[in-house]
């Protein structure tokens, strides 16, 4: 039936049924253990990552901020409030979901109130116990409390400010009437106003702000829908323009790191305070790659209610309400479908990064495996040859994802190495610092790079350290230090930040006055 040339050297036909079938099983066992995009590893990437561009973190473009009206009070701003008749601060009784006291000494978290902002004037108060303050209003009066999982008229506020001080405020409720600490155990909304600031009055209240955030949810609803749109596509076509992938190409990167938030798959009408024009600003850096022949990795940094509660996830007060429900971890995989099928086809599109620095055990690992194991699923079905990165959790074992990562072919691991957030770090010196890069992270990135694994990235360094008063010198040998370690790493490394007002944490300044050499 068959001819012998037909099938050169084998003999029979059940040799060779036994051959494609052993071929089969070969293939099918390196993709199932790494192999595949993983079998031969790519030379590793040098990148940088395009912070503060397209998901807004205010401590690298502070100025972004400045035409907010009423910008100390932004989502997520912190407030503490001392009576001034009890000397006391206002506290959520147990955290939440009873009454509003007057009566701590020291404030932390019970006696913190987290901002929602509704306008510049207008605000929602959230508790430790994410509960919303409000006012029951009854026969005997109006007392406060925090008992609404969401806000509504009756947990809607104003913060009236003394003019010529503005640490004392007063704050109305829905009912028009101001709320008074009658009591240290009894606080109300009754107060009529108008009799000035005077230490006596029980509805006088010195704020302090315990803290703030300035990321995206923030820039966009302290703007507001009318001023926000017009902010933000400005930042975007100012921020990051051509000439900075020109000059990366030029500076021996061949890489970038490109931060995104969920909202953008939404475009050109993203759910509010979000607005749309960010997709359209992706589209010119995939341009901008083509042209420059540079790499692009395409990072989810901020996921829906997001992952870690910092202001670079777009949290709106510092929760993190990622993976607590099937909705949102599926809402995050049809970003990541919408992102890989919008660029499967770019030549430039190297690797899609499934979500930035979850954060343990907010987010448990079981719903992140589930998720990064659809969201692997995702790329797979738009692109066979697009690597797919999986951020490791912090504060967890970095081990942790080596069994999921390694059965899928083109994996990688994100490890983020910074010397900084740590008390480790706290007095060490110059050489210390680089020693510890020398040693400890290359045992870290020993830990974790295995023989048919995945490939490591570190996917965020820089050269900044708790050192005071190092010189250029210091600076250059520890970044350095740092590009030799991170550069064993087989995915390769990627620099936090292009830019940033903080000239060691932006790359181009770092190059341009000699601090590193690529």
């Amino acid at each position: 039936m068959f001819s012998q040339k037909g099938f050169g050297h084998f003999r029979s036909f059940s040799s060779f049924f036994f051959f494609i079938i052993a071929v089969l099983c070969i293939t099918l066992s390196s993709l199932s253990n790494g192999g595949g995009l993983n079998a031969v590893p790519p030379s590793p990437i040098k990148s940088v990552n395009l912070g503060g561009w397209l998901v807004t973190e205010g401590w690298i473009k502070p100025s972004l901020f400045d035409g907010i009206p009423n910008k100390d009070f932004l989502d997520g701003t912190g407030l503490q409030l001392k009576s001034v008749t009890t000397n006391k601060y206002l506290c959520a009784e147990s955290g939440g979901g009873t009454t509003i006291v007057a009566n701590r000494i020291f404030p932390s978290g019970w006696e913190t109130f987290k901002l929602w902002r509704i306008d510049e004037a207008s605000f929602n108060f959230r508790v430790f116990n994410k509960q919303f303050v409000g006012i029951n209003v009854n026969g005997t009066g109006a007392s406060v409390v925090a008992v609404a999982n969401s806000p509504g008229i009756t947990e809607t506020f104003q913060i009236v400010r003394n003019p010529n001080n503005t640490s004392l405020v007063r704050i109305r409720a829905s009912n028009g009437l101001f709320l008074q600490a009658k009591s240290e155990v009894l606080v109300t909304a009754d107060h009529p106003g108008g009799t000035g600031w005077r230490n006596d009055d029980p509805s006088v209240f010195v704020v302090s702000i315990s803290g703030q955030l300035k990321g995206e949810f923030q820039v966009t609803n302290g703007y507001g829908p009318q001023r926000a749109p017009q902010v933000m596509r400005d930042h975007w076509k100012t921020f990051i323009v051509e000439e900075d992938f020109r000059w990366m190409s030029a500076n021996g990167l061949n890489g970038v790191r490109i931060p995104v938030g969920w909202w953008i798959a939404s475009d050109p009408t993203p759910p509010p305070p979000y607005v749309g024009g960010s997709l359209q600003a992706l589209d010119s850096a995939f341009s901008w790659a083509q042209k420059y022949g540079l790499k692009v990795i395409i990072n989810l940094h901020a996921a829906p209610g997001s992952q870690n509660g910092f202001e670079h996830s777009a949290s709106r007060d510092g929760s993190l309400e990622w993976g607590s429900t099937n909705s949102n971890i599926q809402q995050t995989v049809a970003v990541i479908e919408f992102l890989a099928a919008r660029y499967a086809r770019s030549p430039n599109l190297y690797a899609v990064e499934l979500i930035n620095e979850p954060l343990a055990p907010g987010v448990s690992l079981d719903s992140l495996k589930s998720y990064y194991s659809a969201g692997y699923a995702a790329v797979r079905r738009h692109s066979s040859t697009a690597f797919v990165i999986m951020s490791n959790r912090l504060s967890s074992d970095p081990t942790e994802l080596l069994p999921l990562a390694t059965r899928l072919s083109g994996s990688v691991i994100d490890v983020h190495y910074y010397n900084l957030f740590s008390g480790v770090f706290v007095g060490m010196s110059v050489q210390q610092n680089i020693n510890f890069v020398y040693t400890n992270r290359t045992a870290d990135l020993n830990k974790i790079t295995t023989t048919n694994g995945p490939l490591i990235f570190v996917g965020e360094w820089v050269a900044e350290w708790l050192v005071i008063g190092a010189s250029k010198e210091d600076y250059q040998r520890f970044a350095k230090a740092q590009q030799e370690v991170y550069g064993r790493a087989t995915f390769g490394w990627a620099y936090w930040t292009l830019k940033n007002v903080q000239n060691h944490w932006s790359l181009q300044w770092m190059i341009n006055n000699g601090y590193i050499k690529l």
